[in-house]
């Protein structure tokens, strides 16, 4: 006890003498402080102050500044082409890629493998000696071909192949176009190119449309197994029993199976963040025709992109009377009707039939089976740089197709043209 009565004493001196020296402590510094900054003051106030006369020294402050130059213009886009053929149709495709050449775009060609070892082999050349094609760089083929049965999947594989290269072979660009060799553009791409310089990069020209019609029993319902998945050599669909019923977790859409796809949609199938793209093309496996169904259903299930699908495939297509697998082949007798559509595009076309010599010479400019000339080409077909396209001007051809465009955008503003 005596002890502790002894610590206790000492504890209330501590207490004090520590709070005094931290006290002490404290006013030398802030008197140090003053101290310091009343010195530095006073060395301050030896030279001559400026502040109230830099309006008078400065004429820059009664100068009235200018707004910042306004946001630049659009900027060009860039397309991303599949053209594909079969037996012979290696000429077609040839001409059809030099009409289409673009030094902006990007190319992948493909022959199936129903073509002769000896047309691949041939178009392989033909694309490593072109020397523009060896200078820009933008023309790839697909040398290990695929088997396409156009009735089945495999044409739906063949197009997501393509996309895979083209979106590992660039990233510089901004819609997607699947055409065969028996397409043919109705537009220079220089007027392309300029028609689609302010819209949107997130459009897709997909024709669509919910009312299968027939469709839904003889295409969507029975079960068919297509043999150019596993076989070399090209076989007709053969049918399975028994059917199926309609999906109920998703709506079926059909359409064209020629398209012009954003890349945003392009990545979106590709990448398969999401796994509807990958539930669909097992449910299209089995589906007759399924080119003109997987991609409209795929984007019109998905809420990001509905609102981008403007109901139209950017092609002048004639059907028959009633419709047959293949359509009207277009010649001469066409021409008013192609050009009074204002589509970007035509199929299908016999090789070399004078309507093809009729559209080089009347709307493309194209001449001895050169490149389309247009801003990046010089009289002959040398290739320059691209150029200035800003300097583009609207052919007539450009001013049909964009008020084709107009309309569709229009329509699509009202609600009259959205997946249904």
């Amino acid at each position: 006890m005596g002890s502790m009565n002894v610590e206790k004493k000492w504890v209330f001196p501590l207490v004090i003498t520590s709070f005094i020296c931290v006290f002490l402590f404290a006013t030398s510094f802030n008197m140090g402080l003053v101290s310091s900054l009343r010195k530095i003051n006073s060395i301050i106030s030896i030279f001559p102050s400026h502040t109230n006369h830099t309006d008078q020294l400065f004429a820059e402050s009664k100068v009235v500044h200018t707004p910042p130059p306004p946001p630049a213009g659009p900027s060009i886009p860039r397309f991303a082409y599949l053209i594909s053929g079969s037996r012979g149709d290696l000429e077609k495709l040839w001409r059809t890629l030099r009409t289409l050449y673009h030094p902006r775009n990007q190319y992948v060609v493909h022959l199936d493998l129903e073509s002769p070892v000896e047309e691949r082999l041939e178009l392989a050349s033909l694309v490593a000696k072109d020397p523009l094609f060896v200078k820009v760089g933008n023309v790839h083929m697909i040398t290990k071909a695929n088997m396409v049965t156009y009735r089945g999947p495999t044409m739906v594989a063949n197009t997501l192949h393509a996309c895979a290269i083209l979106l590992k072979r660039s990233k510089d660009w901004d819609w997607f176009i699947n055409l065969s060799a028996s397409d043919y553009p109705l537009v220079t791409q220089d007027d392309l190119l300029f028609v689609f310089s302010d819209l949107k990069r997130e459009l897709n020209f997909i024709e669509h449309t919910s009312h299968l019609g027939w469709k839904e029993d003889k295409r969507a319902m029975p079960l068919m197994v297509d043999p150019g998945l596993y076989q070399s050599t090209k076989q007709d669909i053969f049918w399975a029993t028994p059917g199926r019923g309609l999906p109920t977790a998703y709506k079926l859409f059909t359409g064209s199976a020629w398209m012009v796809l954003s890349r945003s949609f392009v990545e979106y199938v590709i990448w398969g963040w999401d796994n509807l793209p990958r539930i669909l093309l097992m449910y299209y496996t089995n589906f007759v025709s399924s080119p003109e169904g997987y991609f409209q259903t795929v984007i019109c299930n998905v809420p990001e992109f509905v609102q981008t699908a403007i109901n139209h495939d950017m092609h002048y297509i004639s059907w028959d009377t009633p419709p047959k697998q293949h359509p009207h082949t277009l010649n001469l007798n066409d021409t008013a009707k192609m050009i009074a559509s204002g589509a970007a595009f035509a199929r299908k076309f016999k090789h070399n039939d004078p309507v093809l010599d009729k559209i080089d010479k009347e709307l493309l400019g194209r001449r001895n089976g050169s490149f389309t000339p247009g801003g990046w080409c010089a009289g002959k077909p040398r290739c320059s740089k691209v150029g200035n396209p800003n300097k583009i001007k609207p052919s007539p051809g450009a001013r049909r197709l964009r008020r084709l465009i107009d309309q569709l955008l229009l329509s699509s503003k009202n609600g009259e043209n959205h997946c249904k």
